[in-house]
């Protein structure tokens, strides 16, 4: 399976950006996707998962209510809506995907967030 994100970008505070990833390959093998983030000199965390089926969703408290994640099985497609955008959202985005049940072992090529204050 391979995971592909869109470009991501450089937005004002207070503003708004979608991510996506398109799956390829095996994807009838994923059972959830989500979204991690890695801020520079910190550790990679998690910010929002999906499951696959069901869709029930998670978020890391830094992003509720303001971050949306979304899926579109027709296309194989994982979204990420990112509104009301702060500066320590300023991360490298990592979309992943799961086919087991333990840790995220799919993984794209990370896509640059920049939120200028």
């Amino acid at each position: 399976v391979q995971l592909v994100e869109s470009k991501g970008g450089l937005v004002q505070a207070g503003g708004s950006l979608r991510l996506s990833c398109a799956a390829s390959g095996r994807t009838f093998s994923i059972n959830a996707m989500g979204w991690f983030r890695q801020a520079p000199g910190k550790e990679r965390e998690f910010v929002a998962a999906i499951v696959w089926i069901g869709g029930s969703t998670s978020y890391a408290d830094s992003v509720k209510g303001r971050f949306t994640i979304s899926r579109d099985d027709a296309k194989n497609t994982l979204y990420l809506q990112m509104n009301s955008l702060k500066p320590e959202d300023t991360a490298v985005y990592y979309c992943a995907g799961r086919v087991g049940l333990g840790e995220y072992d799919l993984w794209g090529q990370g896509t640059q967030v920049t939120v200028s204050s």
